[in-house]
């Protein structure tokens, strides 16, 4: 009788000294780029103090041969099918170590200033540390004031998070491209925490990964209650007379047909 197939996901786990920087990258079909994601990583001048944790969708593009190759240049890896980019996440975040965490996406490289960021910044366990990423070649996007995090956000891979945020909160799933986006709205609202901005560039991001996959529709019908609920009236007040300006400006421009 042929023995049943096995469905055993492939793990890859590399034991080494308590990290600083647990890092996060999850995949799928990234045989294309992954080695240079991984590559800007482990040239890190702090490299000795991270641990890169990867969650791959079970890849048929060859991704997986590459990660075989890195070794225990990767702390753990494993490859199974999962329900998206953050459904993958939160199954990362069960395997960290590290004090703070750092998402990255296999498109995505660090820059040598994420070392000086962890190196000098990293100090305060109730601060959400960010800074800024290279986007087309342009530094983006500066210190963001409330109404502009209500609004639109910080770039995920400018952000460098405590460990105990991914004590009490996890993604979203049910938004497919925005949920870092929600949870900062969360922390926003949170006293525990303080988002703190500096002056580094400390990675270069791709628009091609999931920011590239249109809009969050769930989200979007979403948001003016999220930001009701965690920036207050006086910041959804601005958004909505913002919204309604908006349509007005295009009432006003839109070609009369008569």
């Amino acid at each position: 009788v042929p023995k049943e197939k096995d469905h055993t996901p492939f793990v890859q786990i590399r034991m080494k000294k308590q990290p600083f920087v647990s890092i996060i990258c999850v995949t799928y079909n990234a045989a294309s780029c992954i080695s240079g994601c991984i590559d800007s990583i482990i040239e890190q001048r702090c490299a000795d103090d991270v641990e890169l944790i990867i969650i791959d969708g079970n890849s048929t593009d060859g991704t997986q041969e590459i990660l075989k190759r890195y070794g225990d240049r990767i702390a753990f890896w494993k490859s199974e099918p999962d329900e998206g980019i953050y459904d993958a996440m939160n199954k990362a975040l069960e395997y960290i170590h590290g004090q703070w965490v750092y998402f990255i996406g296999a498109d995505d490289r660090l820059l040598s200033d994420f070392s000086t960021f962890v190196e000098n910044e990293l100090k305060d366990q109730h601060k959400v540390y960010y800074a800024n990423v290279l986007w087309e070649g342009i530094k983006s996007r500066g210190f963001v004031s409330d109404y502009e995090q209500a609004k639109g956000g910080i770039f995920h891979q400018a952000i460098i998070y405590p460990a105990s945020v991914f004590k009490k909160y996890r993604y979203n799933t049910k938004y497919k491209v925005s949920a870092d986006y929600a949870l900062n709205m969360q922390l926003h609202r949170d006293k525990s925490y303080e988002f703190e901005y500096r002056e580094y560039i400390i990675a270069y991001f791709n628009n091609t990964g999931v920011s590239s996959y249109g809009e969050d529709e769930v989200f979007l019908r979403d948001k003016r209650k999220l930001i009701m609920e965690n920036f207050g009236i006086v910041v959804r007040f601005r958004y909505n007379f913002r919204i309604i300006k908006h349509k007005l400006r295009k009432k006003r421009i839109r070609p009369n047909n008569n």
